[in-house]
């Protein structure tokens, strides 16, 4: 038996029929976690002492709000913003409920609920997610409960992948559609590739004129990258430049030089898109646009993948289909695997004698 501290608060470990414990005296006064561990003590010789899992203690709720202070925060905004979505359509059904009653066929009965209630399987499998990751920290780190329930929980089948691209006619409607910042935003878009977030966070000093590139210091994934500019980004930014009064700080802002938030950004493309007569277009779908003219155009999808910034080739794979010719090269291959005399009797369907001694 002994005492530990842990984000000074005083934990308690030892050992009840053979199996470890570790518990929270939940005092950082040491003395008082002293006097705790003695009385646990003297209830397991006296044979009073029953082993209560913290999980039959711990709510729903309390991981919850725990995890949305600790870990929600760190977060990206837009992530941020999801978390709690899901929380508001969680909590109202097991926020009283201990974490033990957390159980796969009651998350199982969630799913049914949410798709009763018309949720897009995309959005259910975000909220199992959540609890799945919550559970994970609460299991790992803060020693709440023994196993995740939510590991036995399948996810909802997904088929909602978008296949959108302008076509160059509709680019040009768009474009005369648009404003002039908002048009420098969609070629910046188009032949770049980049995300609606890491355009709008992307500062001067990411970009090396010097060597024609811009680094992504912060992407979806976490990760860098680097991103070369063709000609007409690089003109693009060269004039921006020579027009702005820093070298540092935003690339794109408002017409007033202010920072330019996602919902003004949105609600003008969404204006011009109407304007253009363009129907069933996002902003995202620009980065489809980029990655499909690359791969029409016969750029492999390793190199698709490193300018997009995916981690695994499976979200690249979207766009195989585009490239038919690629696949051309492949079977083509075997034409300089057919011998270089063929029988002319063979070819010509002769028939042979069967010979026989």
């Amino acid at each position: 038996m002994g005492l530990f501290k842990r984000n000074k608060v005083w934990w308690m470990t030892f050992t009840y029929q053979g199996q470890q414990i570790r518990r929270s005296t939940g005092s950082t006064d040491k003395r008082i976690a002293e006097n705790i561990l003695s009385k646990v003590k003297v209830q397991i010789v006296e044979g009073q002492f029953f082993e209560r899992r913290e999980d039959q203690d711990r709510t729903f709720g309390e991981m919850m709000d725990r995890y949305m202070k600790e870990r929600a925060v760190l977060k990206a905004p837009k992530s941020r913003l999801r978390d709690h979505a899901a929380v508001t359509h969680l909590l109202p059904l097991y926020k009283d409920k201990v974490l033990a009653a957390i159980t796969p066929k009651l998350m199982a009965g969630y799913k049914t609920q949410r798709r009763i209630e018309r949720a897009a399987p995309a959005t259910i499998n975000k909220e199992l997610q959540l609890v799945r990751h919550a559970f994970n920290i609460a299991m790992r780190e803060w020693e709440w409960c023994r196993e995740n329930p939510m590991h036995r929980v399948s996810m909802e089948q997904v088929r909602n992948e978008v296949d959108r691209w302008l076509s160059a006619e509709e680019e040009e409607r768009l474009m005369a559609a648009s404003s002039p910042w908002l048009r420098e935003i969609m070629v910046f878009a188009l032949n770049t590739g980049m995300r609606q977030g890491e355009i709008l966070n992307l500062q001067w000093q990411d970009v090396d004129f010097a060597r024609g590139t811009l680094i992504v210091m912060k992407s979806k994934n976490g990760t860098r990258r680097t991103i070369p500019l063709n000609t007409k980004v690089f003109d693009l930014l060269a004039a921006k430049q020579s027009t702005s009064e820093t070298s540092r700080g935003l690339v794109f802002k408002t017409p007033l030089g202010n920072e330019l938030q996602v919902r003004y950004l949105v609600r003008e493309f969404c204006e011009a898109r109407n304007r253009a007569g363009i129907p069933d277009f996002r902003f995202h779908d620009m980065r489809h646009t980029f990655a499909t003219r690359l791969v029409q155009r016969g750029v492999d999808l390793y190199k698709v993948q490193r300018l997009l910034g995916h981690k695994t080739s499976t979200m690249t794979q979207r766009y195989a289909h585009h490239s038919p010719e690629s696949l051309r090269e492949g079977v083509n291959v075997l034409d300089e695997c057919r011998p270089e005399r063929v029988s002319t009797n063979l070819a010509q369907g002769a028939v042979f004698e069967d010979f026989r001694d």
